[in-house]
């Protein structure tokens, strides 16, 4: 029978045997991004997917116009792991897009991508992704204001708008409208939709969220960041839904 001694150092061997992998990911990671050697008349970030050099113009006046690094841990994944998450003509929505690097790199690797946000921070997302994937990408992106919650059933009827993947990065955190989001998630989640979304961990309100997340949805862990504070999951629908899907397409 193991003891609470030996469970411990059975835990404390195990995160000893993460750290180096959490440290070479990260790094791996965060090597994408350069910053411009010149300083011009437009502040940008640049990253590199796909081979590509991606410019990206952020915002500080406006909170969803900032990228944070959420988003770059789910470009990587997706970028490395296309032998099992294959992009290549899968009609993929982003949920608050921000500044619209996951939606460019899932439209370099050939998705039909809807990049969604709310309307103040829609200029300089509909810039970002127009300027990263002119000429590159086998679909021209779109980018349509989405607000979450019951405006969600009107934009996107589940008769006519099916999704193979919901992209979502760094969307929870202390905000008002935890609630629509979680709707908007059951909304768009058909029983063949894969949602891949990418967390940073700040306060205990985003655990919560988790937790109810984890009673519609089935959830896998993909990627424990604890030096970026960042998990990555994956979720697919577990309710009856999907299963009155099939029987009504049955019939």
């Amino acid at each position: 029978m193991e003891t609470q001694q030996s469970k411990a150092i059975k835990e404390d061997s195990n995160t000893k045997e993460e750290a180096p992998v959490d440290a070479e990911l990260a790094k791996a990671i965060m090597a994408r991004c350069f910053h411009p050697s010149l300083f011009g008349p437009e502040a940008w970030e640049g990253y590199v997917f796909s081979g590509i050099e991606i410019r990206i113009k952020e915002s500080t006046d406006l909170y969803g116009a900032v990228l944070w690094p959420s988003a770059t841990v789910l470009c990587h994944f997706l970028e490395t792991n296309r032998d099992k998450h294959n992009l290549m003509d899968q009609n993929v929505i982003e949920l608050g897009a921000g500044t619209g690097l996951v939606s460019v790199v899932s439209s370099l690797l050939g998705a039909k991508v809807t990049s969604t946000d709310l309307p103040d921070v829609l200029g300089n997302l509909k810039y970002n992704v127009m300027r990263n994937t002119k000429d590159r990408c086998k679909y021209i992106p779109l980018v349509t204001e989405l607000i979450w919650g019951p405006e969600v059933e009107q934009r996107f009827p589940r008769a006519t708008h099916c999704f193979d993947y919901i992209l979502a990065a760094d969307v929870v955190y202390a905000h008002p409208y935890l609630e629509e989001l979680m709707d908007t998630f059951d909304h768009l989640c058909q029983e063949n939709t894969q949602i891949l979304w990418a967390m940073r961990f700040r306060l205990d309100r985003e655990n919560s969220f988790v937790d109810r997340f984890r009673q519609r949805f089935h959830v896998e862990e993909l990627y424990d960041l604890p030096s970026l504070r960042i998990k990555l999951y994956r979720a697919w629908r577990k309710d009856e839904r999907a299963k009155d899907q099939r029987e009504a397409a049955a019939c």
